[in-house]
């Protein structure tokens, strides 16, 4: 079997937390209703085991989970948690890593990113995205570019969903002006950044070159939040040949500062729209 997908880690974590609030142990579980074998629940906390629906109420009612809409997220995430979707098609040239992500953020209700020196790829034109992903995957063939592009610009149907993810990024400064070789590709990027803060779900601010250190200079991030409950967000932090979920829900509250210390020291938004206006006339 393969890695269990964020979504069914995110299960049972909530899964445990929930039974520890009960003041509840995995044998206490199953004295309690022996259909819940102490390995079966364990399995289903560690994210080894899908959870059946029947077995999935029978846990909340053990745990006095009563919230009508919590339950009914739980019971999403347990019949999402192996879900095929679009990206499927894509499964031999992206990860699992990448696969979990475009899953997310396939149900997520907002996202909360970072970025120092790419355009956020939900934000890139086709061209700025092939430019750039050739330029990381430095031996990948043309063939593997052009797949990979098609998955940047397929994700990017979220925002164009009858219910938009809502996104919101930072972009530092530095990642308005890469040297590529053909201007008109910049050009266009920037370009449609402009149109996308047209959205009334795209928020965008720039930080500017002359900021003071901030919380940024660890690197890029992107946090998702889901409707529900704030206790099943997810934070990415990416690497050139990993990704890593971080999904205790103390240390994505750290992001969410972070984030809100990078908004702050952000450009506003008619002076960031500005800034990209300014930078694409000059190329």
């Amino acid at each position: 079997m393969g890695e269990p997908t964020v979504r069914r880690r995110r299960l049972g974590s909530e899964l445990r937390r929930l039974r520890e609030s009960a003041g509840l142990t995995l044998d206490d579980v199953e004295a309690r209703n022996p259909a819940l074998k102490l390995s079966k629940v364990s399995r289903i906390e560690t994210a080894r085991l899908g959870v059946k629906a029947v077995d999935l109420d029978s846990l909340l009612d053990l745990y006095d989970v009563d919230d009508d809409p919590k339950r009914a997220l739980l019971h999403k995430l347990a019949r999402d948690g192996a879900r095929r979707g679009w990206w499927q098609t894509y499964r031999d040239i992206i990860s699992p890593s990448y696969a979990d992500l475009i899953s997310l953020e396939d149900e997520a209700a907002s996202m909360r990113t970072y970025q120092s020196l790419l355009i956020p790829g939900l934000l890139q034109t086709a061209a700025y995205a092939r430019a750039t992903i050739s330029a990381i995957n430095t031996g990948s063939t043309s063939e593997h570019v052009t797949g990979l592009v098609e998955v940047r610009r397929a994700r990017q149907a979220v925002l164009a969903r009858p219910e938009p993810l809502e996104v919101w990024a930072i972009i530092h400064e530095a990642a308005l002006r890469p040297q590529l070789d053909d201007s008109s590709i910049m050009h266009g990027q920037l370009q449609r950044l402009l149109d996308v803060m047209e959205l009334p779900h795209v928020t965008i601010q720039i930080l500017p070159l002359s900021s003071a250190p901030h919380p940024g200079l660890a690197g890029p991030f992107a946090s998702l939040r889901f409707p529900g409950t704030a206790d099943l967000d997810v934070t990415l932090v990416e690497h050139l040949t990993s990704a890593l979920y971080v999904e205790d829900p103390g240390e994505v509250s750290i992001y969410g500062t972070a984030f809100e210390h990078l908004r702050a020291a952000a450009l506003p938004f008619d002076a960031s729209a500005d800034l990209i206006v300014k930078l694409k006339d000059n190329l």
